[in-house]
């Protein structure tokens, strides 16, 4: 099994625990008025999903699972940790910088979503002209759905009233747009593990993150 699916075991495992110690989701969410003073929420959070919601941690999986194989297969366990991580923290921060500014109100966020976002934004960068259908029925490359998620996400940043950190959306693609472009530009290389990509595209379908 490869490491996708071994993150979303762990989701699933944490989601459960969630479900039998609901304390357990506040204590450990990402609450941006506490980011520095307890730097694990960063973490801890990205492995939280909304216990009221079943779809939330579903579609996260869904779209791990989907992205996620295709970039495991491209790239070393390594570079796909600090992918994942990587874009999970500056997700994190982006989503405190709203706070900071006073974009958004201390709301405290969970969800894999920003580092899921990150490897959205990697795949985009090393499979551009990899086929999917956007939200399942709009067919375009992953090159394109790369830049209309993030226009989305971008304005979503400033909509306090959808329920979405969309902030952290945002910094999890950009941070998998540069580790993409890093590892295509030198080589196939975050880690010591050089990889090469090949130009032949891939085809996946995708719902929602």
């Amino acid at each position: 099994m490869g490491i996708s699916f071994n993150l979303i075991v762990v989701i699933v495992i944490v989601f459960i625990l969630q479900l039998i110690i609901p304390p357990l989701t506040n204590q450990y969410a990402f609450d941006p008025a506490h980011a520095f003073s307890q730097p694990w929420l960063f973490v801890t959070s990205m492995f939280l999903h909304d216990p009221q919601d079943i779809l939330h941690i579903l579609l996260n999986c869904y779209a791990l699972f989907l992205f996620g194989t295709i970039l495991e297969r491209k790239v070393s366990t390594t570079d796909y940790l600090i992918i994942y991580f990587g874009a999970g923290l500056l997700g994190g921060l982006f989503y405190y910088f709203t706070y900071a500014v006073g974009i958004i109100p201390d709301i405290p966020a969970i969800g894999a979503s920003g580092a899921i976002y990150g490897i959205l934004g990697a795949v985009a960068v090393l499979l551009p002209d990899m086929k999917l259908l956007l939200f399942g029925i709009i067919p375009m490359t992953m090159r394109t759905a790369a830049i209309a998620w993030f226009i989305m996400e971008f304005i979503g940043t400033f909509d306090i009233s959808s329920g979405i950190a969309s902030a952290a959306h945002v910094g999890g693609l950009v941070f998998g747009f540069i580790c993409g472009w890093y590892l295509k530009n030198h080589g196939g290389q975050l880690s010591q593990q050089q990889v090469y990509f090949e130009e032949k595209p891939a085809y996946a379908w995708e719902n929602e993150v």
